[in-house]
């Protein structure tokens, strides 16, 4: 009786909080992502002058002039303007070749479908610069070089296979009973592919839109080789800013903090679809 007294009344600890060893590594892991940005957030507030010769975690002299000049200056906010220009543009394209495609590879098999299927994938796997001197050739002759479309095209290389398989992962796990009750119904195949089929795998639309997009949006070597002036992009632009006095670092870290913006947008609205596609899909 006495044990269980002294038990009840015990001690059963000096009321510090217990830490969670996950939380704690995530919080690190957390910190060690976001560092880069919160650096480059704070350079761009800085002078040049407080760049090179002070180390401070924040701004002491705050400045926006740095974002002043991208805003206000032709050369910095129209390579932004193309960059979204291209961009969409691929991304309409390749989604919609991507979609027919796609659906063939799911729903028929023929001959050399599996070897077809491979060779789009390896396509995806070569390396921009791969292909970069034969588009430049290609658009040189043809007149394309220097425009929204040849950026937009040359992209397609890569992103049209990355939709074709991620699209093609969605459509296997959609019935295809689906497809012959609708053409029992009397629906064309245009009818059902795009009011009934294409909402059942918005999701997948929704995932490979956003993986066209990224990409395209953070691709430097082709936009780079196949623009010059027109339709030069806001990476090739940062890239080529150098002046006899040397780098202009604040407006370089605020128009790498403008170039995130677009990319963090895409994926606060389409995350519900991203995190679709981890569930269900080819991600």
């Amino acid at each position: 009786m006495a044990d269980m007294t002294l038990n009840q009344t015990a001690p059963r600890g000096l009321g510090l909080p217990r830490v969670n060893g996950r939380a704690v590594v995530m919080t690190l892991y957390l910190v060690f992502l976001l560092l880069p940005i919160y650096w480059l957030v704070n350079m761009s507030l800085k002078t040049n002058t407080e760049i090179l010769n002070v180390f401070s975690l924040w701004p002491r002299n705050l400045t926006f002039a740095n974002y002043a000049t991208i805003l206000t200056d032709s050369s910095w906010y129209m390579g932004y303007v193309n960059s979204l220009i291209y961009v969409v543009m691929n991304t309409v394209i390749s989604i919609t070749v991507a979609l027919p495609a796609a659906y063939a590879f799911s729903r028929y098999s023929f001959l050399g479908d599996k070897h077809l299927f491979f060779w789009l994938l390896t396509n995806r796997m070569a390396p921009p610069a791969v292909f970069a001197l034969p588009f430049f050739q290609f658009y040189s002759s043809v007149g394309l070089f220097d425009t929204h479309i040849a950026v937009a095209l040359a992209h397609c290389l890569f992103n049209v296979p990355l939709a074709v398989w991620i699209l093609e992962g969605f459509m296997r796990g959609v019935p295809k009973e689906i497809d012959e009750t609708a053409y029992i119904d009397g629906y064309s195949f245009g009818r059902f592919f795009i009011r009934i089929f294409t909402p059942l795998i918005a999701s997948g639309i929704g995932v490979a839109a956003f993986f066209c997009f990224m990409f395209s949006w953070v691709e430097l070597l082709l936009s780079r080789t196949l623009t010059s002036v027109n339709a030069k992009p806001i990476a090739a632009t940062m890239t080529r800013t150098v002046s006899a006095s040397g780098l202009d670092w604040g407006v370089l870290a605020a128009a790498g903090v403008l170039t995130i913006v677009p990319g963090a947008l895409v994926i606060y609205f389409v995350r519900n679809y991203i995190a679709k596609g981890f569930a269900l899909g080819r991600v």
